[in-house]
């Protein structure tokens, strides 16, 4: 589903991704790990093309993200296309991003019917049903400052669940929640890991880590030094930086 070949990421001066490759299988769980500034959200961010990449190639479900290949050369996409693309790939963020002026259940329709053309009743059926699925049945008609944040970003996950796509993109999705408010939206990520639901997450919580992903991914300066699946990577960490990062973690 996600194929990344020697990803290269610049601001300015600054390399923020020194060669990222790295494979995600359809249905699979990965959890990207590392400490603040090792890449993790960028990486995620280049995925839907929020970030250009500056050399390398990132595939989604074999297309190219936010270029088209004539002869040897990459050329980036119109914006209309690069929209077309991204459509397909849901993201939440940590902050919440709901519009502040719409109800939940207009959060939720305002891409399906806008973005892919759905009929309102059609977008507002579905809409209902995504709000029963994040446990929010009773919600629709509250706005974003009449919810918990636990309970904004589940609207967040429902909004990107509207436009059914085929990736699901996590950054530190819970980071900005208060303790007790944490569980709920990991619940709403776990049922979605067992629908098989493509997913790669970028988290801190050590706990949903080990007991979701398919695979453990720890970066360190811009670059993947450790890939294993969780039993192996929580136990038996091969890089010393993996082992540092958990032994003040865990």
């Amino acid at each position: 589903m996600v194929k990344a070949e020697g990803v290269h990421k610049r601001f300015g001066n600054l390399e923020v991704l020194k060669g990222i490759s790295l494979d995600v299988r359809r249905g699979e769980v990965v959890c990207l790990l590392g400490a603040s500034g090792s890449g993790k959200s960028t990486f995620l961010r280049c995925i839907n093309h929020l970030e250009k990449i500056d050399a390398g190639r990132l595939t989604v479900d074999g297309e190219l993200v936010g270029y088209r290949q004539v002869g040897n050369r990459l050329h980036e996409l119109h914006d209309r296309d690069i929209c077309r693309h991204r459509a397909e790939v849901g993201m939440v963020f940590q902050r919440f991003n709901l519009f502040a002026h719409m109800t939940a259940l207009q959060n939720i329709i305002e891409a399906p019917v806008h973005v892919l053309g759905q009929p309102r009743a059609q977008a507002l059926q579905r809409a209902h049903e995504l709000l029963a699925r994040v446990g929010l049945a009773d919600r629709g008609n509250a706005y974003p400052n009449q919810l918990s944040g636990g309970q904004q970003q589940r609207i967040a996950i429902a909004r990107a669940l509207a436009m059914s796509p085929k990736l699901m993109l996590f950054d530190e999705p819970t980071s900005a929640l208060d303790p007790e408010l944490v569980g709920e939206v990991l619940e709403v990520m776990k049922s979605l890991a067992r629908d098989g639901m493509t997913m790669v997450v970028v988290t801190h919580e050590m706990g949903f880590a080990r007991e979701v992903a398919d695979r453990v991914v720890m970066m360190h300066e811009g670059r993947i030094i450790e890939s294993a699946p969780p039993e192996q990577f929580f136990t038996h960490p091969q890089h010393e930086r993996t082992r540092q990062f958990l032994s003040k973690i865990l």
